[in-house]
């Protein structure tokens, strides 16, 4: 554990001890620059958040700031957020604006050096960017609305992304008046995270700087800092204690408040280490901590945003509001990949969690990796540098990690390597995994890069999770014998047949190397250890919050025709050979009175099968609707017949009963709630109130405390994903879905495909109508394509769209055509097309591999932003329906 020095202590003794010291010192400190500007803006659904724009001093120096809170002088809880590096205050006032809503005082700001504020940049000095939020603290005691624990000392969260993050616990170190904290994506230590094991994290440092507008706007001892490491290359023991006392570390032993810790897999700025010594520290000092490892972070990735505020707005109702029923969720959950949406590279999540955090060595096995010595060479320059995580483009390499594409470049006589034999079974990694080796330079400290990776069994491909290393400086001491290495933290699936390779190489990209050439022997001393956290479980579904269980929604609608419809044809026997076939449709015709000349459906034939997702796909009056409105037994078809399980449908047949739709929509009561109208309709179906798997469908809908609100007061949005739970009740054989995602957002449509692919797998089976054709190629397996009433082709996705060897390779900037033409002429490449946009980079690869074409990108300079197949189905659509026939 770090100890503050002596400046840090000296400010210590500045603050007051008392709580109610701090109103009176308030006058002298903070000096209102105007009266603020009030803005109105509506929360959806509930009261207007009004918005108080404002400049304070603190010190001489001006701070902008914002305060949201609804109407009334009811006390309630205050909420801080800060914001990340290089932002404003403007960056959360989403966030701020939901808290708002939710019955908070919210104070926002601009840090100084960013946005209006005024001062130079301090990184989070105590005496500050800290000194600042206890001012603004000192502020909301004042405020007549803001809940106080004592005079001066109001009920206040801090919250925060990466520099907010740090500032929330660092606040909580230094103010007591802090109650409670969730700090995302952060780090603890930031002489750890920016010299690790002393070696300099060079790319990131830069980016840090350049970021925060040059090193004239810092701090000049910081600047000096930075100058004099970036000439050196090596940190030295003044510039760790700079960032060291500037570190929540530093006063570790007093932040005892409950602390939600959300951290990055996808993050080699403040990877899942600096969030470890948070919990370690936090939990230790007797406060309730939670840990939650995102699968995004500072190299991109989703940062699950919606999901991570409902985790903070719960913490907050539990800790702040005294909610003893709110939920907080588990003690450590972790976000798990499973496949990768084609419309923006994003991974497709699910959750694992257990209820107390296992930290990074819980659980293990061992991993043997032979006992051999390898010699490698550091080159002169330490040029050219082995590649891992890249910043700005690593969001793209770890999703390409996802796919199972690797991008990690080691050259030749530059690494050591140690294989493992090939898996008998699948191991889940979670945490970080050690080795013991033995290492000799030839001369002065060696510096090694660690890494695990995954190795396919042909041993043609291998990837880095996460596009993770962690380095090593091994001083001539500790040369000579064994040293244990503690290699990144990760949560990763390794499969059956595949390896466990360790390198360690002698230089990398993103950090500095020793310049003099050298060479280097290493010896693996020991196996791999590798944790694997037992008491992890995978949610059953953690499914999204707010789809599953579709049944009949023409359930109803069926039972009416029975008494409404015209006089039905005698019911044609089941067919036993189609008992196990979700759906068969054969013949099917359907003329309109209006339109006895068109065919609004003609001839149409084809087969569903279990665990299929079925993409309906069309052009407006295809016949798409028409077919699954005779699919429901909601009109009857002209010619043909169309069988569920074997059974033909009739309005009203029993069958329905296995049929889950949303085709029509959903109509519900306005001034009941949203679960008393899902528990109405399902009493209209006569079914026993146990088969309706209410529950299930309400936590999956995900809509919290609105479901016991009126749904007249719901959002579109709101109202769609209600509509979906409602058909998902009974958890039915056969869904059926019309256009789901209208009224939804980005998150929600990639959770509703998530949702989809689950439910198909369980062995039931889907059929989706949609004109996003991005979101049928990711959720569907199947497609059948319609054009003027007639089938024009149905088969599997891969047939239908043709081969994966197309990439689309996006960048920051426009893209050069002479770089085009390079890329064009590279081994390996077929063609390479610029997109309309002029940033992105169709390429077409003819025998080269999807990590060579990506090491070529970085050598030429591309500032990549993201790499993933480029599947052409819109193409393929548009080339079946322009054939069609009338």
């Amino acid at each position: 554990m770090e100890t503050p020095i002596a400046r840090t202590s000296r400010w210590r003794r500045l603050l007051p001890r008392k709580r109610g010291r701090w109103a009176a010192g308030l006058a002298a400190l903070v000096v209102l620059a105007g009266a603020g500007t009030w803005t109105a803006t509506a929360d959806d659904g509930g009261a207007a958040v009004h918005r108080q724009d404002r400049m304070m001093r603190v010190d001489g120096v001006s701070i902008d700031t914002s305060y949201f809170a609804t109407g009334g002088t009811q006390r309630r809880p205050a909420v801080l957020i800060g914001h990340g590096f290089g932002g404003s205050k403007n960056d959360v006032r989403a966030q701020a604006e939901q808290l708002a809503g939710a019955g908070y005082a919210v104070l926002t700001w601009s840090a100084r050096g960013f946005g209006k504020s005024g001062g130079e940049i301090a990184l989070n000095a105590p005496d500050r960017e800290v000194k600042d939020v206890s001012r603004l603290i000192d502020w909301l005691a004042d405020r007549p609305e803001v809940e106080l624990d004592a005079k001066g000392d109001p009920r206040v969260g801090v919250t925060g992304a990466s520099y907010g993050g740090a500032v929330s616990l660092l606040a909580a170190g230094y103010d007591k008046r802090v109650d409670a904290i969730a700090p995302q994506i952060t780090y603890w230590n930031l002489a750890d995270a920016l010299f690790p094991d002393g070696v300099f994290k060079k790319l990131w440092a830069g980016i840090f700087v350049t970021t925060g507008g040059g090193c004239q706007k810092f701090e000049k001892r910081l600047c000096d800092m930075y100058e004099r490491v970036a000439v050196s290359g090596k940190p030295d023991a003044a510039a760790r204690a700079l960032l060291t006392e500037r570190s929540p570390s530093a006063v570790a032993d007093r932040i005892k408040v409950p602390a939600l810790i959300v951290q990055g897999q996808s993050d080699s700025l403040f990877p899942l280490g600096q969030a470890d010594g948070m919990a370690e520290a936090i939990s230790g000092n007797g406060a309730p901590v939670a840990v939650d490892w995102i699968a995004g972070g500072h190299d991109g990735g989703d940062l699950e945003t919606d999901r991570v505020r409902q985790r903070i707005d719960g913490w907050f109702d539990r800790y702040l509001k005294g909610d003893k029923g709110a939920d907080t969720g588990p003690g450590f959950r972790v976000t798990r990949t499973g496949g990768i949406d084609s419309t923006d590279g994003a991974a497709l999540t699910r959750g694992a969690s257990s209820d107390t955090y296992p930290g990074l060595s819980s659980g293990g096995e061992t991993i043997d990796l032979g006992r051999r010595t390898q010699s490698f060479r550091n080159p002169a320059g330490a040029n050219p540098p082995a590649i891992s995580a890249v910043p700005g483009v690593g969001g793209g390499l770890s999703q390409l990690s996802s796919l199972g594409v690797g991008l990690s470049i080691d050259f030749p006589g530059q690494y050591a390597r140690f294989d493992s034999a090939p898996l008998d079974k699948s191991l889940r990694v979670t945490g970080s995994p050690t080795a013991r080796v033995v290492v000799d330079a030839e001369r002065g400290d060696a510096v090694l890069f660690g890494k695990v990776y995954d190795v396919s069994p042909d041993g043609k491909q291998q990837v880095l999770p996460s596009q993770l290393v962690a380095p090593f400086r091994i001083p001539q001491s500790q040369q000579g014998k064994g040293v244990q290495l503690t290699l990144p933290a990760i949560d990763h699936q390794f499969d059956a047949g595949h390896r466990l390779r360790l390198v360690l190489s002698a230089t990398d990209l993103g950090y500095a190397s020793p310049a003099e050439p050298t060479t280097y022997k290493v010896t693996a001393d020991g196996p791999l250890s590798v944790p694997t956290a037992p008491a992890l479980k995978t949610a059953a579904a953690t499914l999204p919050w707010w789809t599953w269980g579709l049944p009949a929604g023409a359930v109803v609608i069926a039972v009416a025709l029975l008494f409404t419809a015209r006089r039905r044809t005698v019911t044609p026997a089941p067919d036993p050979t189609l008992a196990g076939v979700p759906l068969q449709i054969t013949g099917l015709s359907k003329k309109y009175a209006r339109s006895a000349d068109r065919y609004a459906v003609k001839e149409l034939s084809f087969r569903v099968e279990k665990g299929q997702v079925l993409g309906l796909l069309g052009p407006n009056g295809a016949g798409k609707t028409t077919t699954l409105r005779m699919l429901m037994g909601l009109i009857t078809p002209d010619d043909g017949e169309i069988r569920v399980f074997g059974q033909a449908i009739r309005p009203g047949a029993p069958v329905l009963s296995r049929v889950g739709s949303f085709v029509e929509g959903a109509g519900f009561l306005p001034h009941l709630s949203g679960r008393a109208n899902l528990e109405l309709y399902w009493q209209a179906t006569g079914r026993p109130a146990e088969d309706a798997h209410i529950e299930e469908a309400l936590e999956i809908a995900g809509l919290g405390e609105a479901l016991a609100r009126a749904v007249r007061t719901y959002s579109q949005g709101m109202r769609q994903r209600l509509a979906i739970a409602q058909a998902m009740l009974g958890m039915p054989d056969l869904l059926i879905l019309d256009e789901p995602t209208n009224g939804l957002d980005p998150p929600q449509i990639r959770e509703m495909r998530d949702v989809m692919i689950r439910y198909a797998a369980g062995g039931r089976t889907v059929i989706v109508s949609s004109h996003l054709l991005s979101e049928v190629e990711q959720s569907c397996t199947h497609l059948v394509v319609m054009d003027r009433g007639r089938l024009v082709q149905a088969g599997p996705v891969a047939e239908i769209t043709g081969s994966g060897d197309m990439l689309l390779a996006t960048s920051a900037q426009d893209i050069a055509e002479p770089l085009v033409g390079k890329v064009a002429a590279l081994p390996g490449i077929g063609s390479a097309v610029r997109t309309d946009d002029g940033r992105g980079l169709l390429v077409r690869l003819d025998g080269a591999t999807s990590s060579e074409l990506i090491a070529e990108l970085v050598r030429l300079d591309m500032p990549l932003t993201g790499v993933g197949p480029h599947r052409r189905l819109e193409d393929a659509f548009l080339t079946l329906i322009s054939g069609g026939s009338a």
